[in-house]
């Protein structure tokens, strides 16, 4: 199966001043349709990458294809999988083919998420703590794991792993998603140390933290977005970790807003 490039509609601009930091790359970003993983997918095509844009909504994922297509920017790639539903043989569908396309993967964004109802555990309907451990982090498990060959492949890959606060230190009534978000950390560890001696790619996780989108509108209904953050303000940290001067990260549990402080030094060494 061939992955296909998309089409047509709208979408805000960026706010980082394109340049050729990726130049080469082949980046995939999971939930790339909105919020955080539309930023990241733009942020990295205006660095030079190839972006894979995976998503469950097409039009969504053509709204983002159509901005890097107006910037002419490298050639965005579609492709629609919804992880609730998708099985092994989908990713492995989806492996194969980037390894036939694609000199490697240098990048794996795992953005997507679903929040799910939050409330006492003793409530939560099973099939609910289900379709959400499905999305969270058995989609993460067999995505990577059909990914690992072409990130092989790569000189200098990265594998970050979306987690939160919750999944830090537990908090009563989030439910799935913060056992989710633990188990996200779990398999970063893990694969980080597998990965540690043997390859050239670096895994860690990342927390966002509270940021204007419709996610944590969900969770806090009524707060005033506007006293949080945007997405775009949070890329200078994502394009960071997608560098070759991250590569000394690895196996870290990264908070976006302390990496944001501490990048002015990190660049000044570096350079």
């Amino acid at each position: 199966m061939k992955i296909e490039p998309a089409r047509t509609s709208d979408i805000s601009e960026l706010t980082i001043p394109a340049n050729e930091s990726l130049q080469g790359r082949t980046i995939l970003v999971t939930g790339a349709g909105d919020g955080i993983g539309k930023a990241a997918a733009q942020t990295f095509a205006r660095s030079g990458a190839t972006v894979i844009l995976l998503g469950r909504t097409q039009s969504k994922l053509e709204a983002v294809y159509d901005a890097i297509a107006r910037e002419n920017l490298p050639e965005a790639i579609i492709h629609p999988l919804d992880l609730a539903i998708a099985g092994s043989e989908d990713y492995d569908v989806l492996g194969r083919s980037i390894m036939e396309q694609f000199p490697a993967l240098d990048g794996l964004l795992h953005n997507a998420s679903e929040l799910g109802a939050l409330g006492p555990i003793q409530y939560c309907a099973p099939e609910s703590w289900m379709k959400l451990m499905q999305i969270n982090i058995n989609a993460v498990f067999l995505l990577t794991r059909a990914l690992l060959p072409a990130l092989q492949r790569s000189e200098d890959a990265r594998i970050l792993f979306t987690s939160s606060s919750v999944g830090r230190k537990g908090r009563a009534y989030w439910g799935a998603y913060a056992v989710s978000k633990f188990a996200t950390e779990g398999l970063m560890q893990v694969l980080a140390e597998e990965l540690a001696d043997t390859t050239n790619i670096r895994a860690n996780s990342i927390n966002p933290g509270a940021t204007r989108t419709g996610m944590r509108h969900a969770a806090y209904p009524a707060e005033n977005p506007l006293s949080l953050p945007t997405a775009q303000s949070l890329m200078p940290a994502y394009l960071y970790l997608l560098q070759p001067a991250s590569q000394h990260l690895h196996g870290q549990t990264i908070n976006i807003r302390t990496l944001l402080t501490e990048l002015p030094e990190l660049q000044a060494t570096a350079n």
